[in-house]
């Protein structure tokens, strides 16, 4: 049986250097004509919710073609601007060994389960070298709907699809480092190994429930028994 490992992105694998957020404040410029006052918390939610949140904070009702350009316009920004990531952002320590390590083994299926939509999750993991460590094609993310639980679920149904077989809360583990990637991971059928390389201490992750929780992803041998065993 194989096992599907969903990795979140940012803070996970990646520091991506304060760029998200000032591309998100230019969009916001550009479309609606003014900068933003404030942006919405980025931290475990999906684009779409970053996106409708930051309207509201500034007055603006999310209506469907405006988050529609909205989210167009994310995509297309993030894409023009993906190298940057790589000059003020960084890999995270010990991530690249983890994903090489599981990319190994031909019991593992590796996929994103990110609040990135698919073509920013793209522009970052190709930025720092590490797309080819994923199946996105078994992914999730937050195009796919403004809620993380739901997308644990779909991520299955594709794995599922293309692997022809059943991807489960039985083989399937979550990898993040906020709360709401923990009750992503339980809400919507997975183990979750929690890592406190973001905002979020240890100690809150434990209290959130996660399986295990670990400092950070130096321990190679550490990191792939603890999603291997989860």
């Amino acid at each position: 049986m194989s096992t599907l490992v969903l990795w979140d992105i940012d803070h996970t694998l990646i520091n991506a250097g304060g760029l998200s957020s000032e591309i998100y404040g230019t969009v916001f410029h550009r479309l609606i004509g003014r900068p933003p006052e404030k942006i919405a918390a980025m931290a475990g939610r999906t684009d779409l919710a970053i996106t409708t949140e930051t309207l509201r904070h500034n007055g603006i009702e999310p209506a469907h073609d405006l988050m529609a350009s909205f989210t167009e316009a994310l995509a297309e920004s993030f894409t023009a601007r993906q190298d940057e990531f790589a000059t003020r952002g960084h890999v995270l320590p010990g991530a690249r060994a983890a994903l090489k390590t599981l990319a190994a083994r031909p019991d593992v299926i590796q996929s994103a389960l990110t609040g990135n939509m698919r073509q920013i999750a793209v522009a970052k993991l190709t930025a720092f070298a590490l797309i080819d460590f994923f199946d996105l094609d078994a992914g999730a993310f937050g195009n796919d709907g403004i809620e993380r639980p739901p997308l644990v679920k779909l991520a299955q149904q594709r794995a599922t699809a293309k692997y022809g077989e059943d991807f489960t809360a039985a083989n399937t583990v979550l990898i993040g480092d906020t709360p709401h990637d923990v009750r992503a991971g339980h809400e919507g059928g997975a183990h979750v190994v929690a890592v406190a390389t973001g905002a979020t201490p240890a100690s809150d992750l434990r209290l959130s429930g996660a399986e295990v929780v670990l400092p950070d992803l130096t321990d190679t041998r550490t990191v792939v028994q603890a999603i291997l065993r989860a």
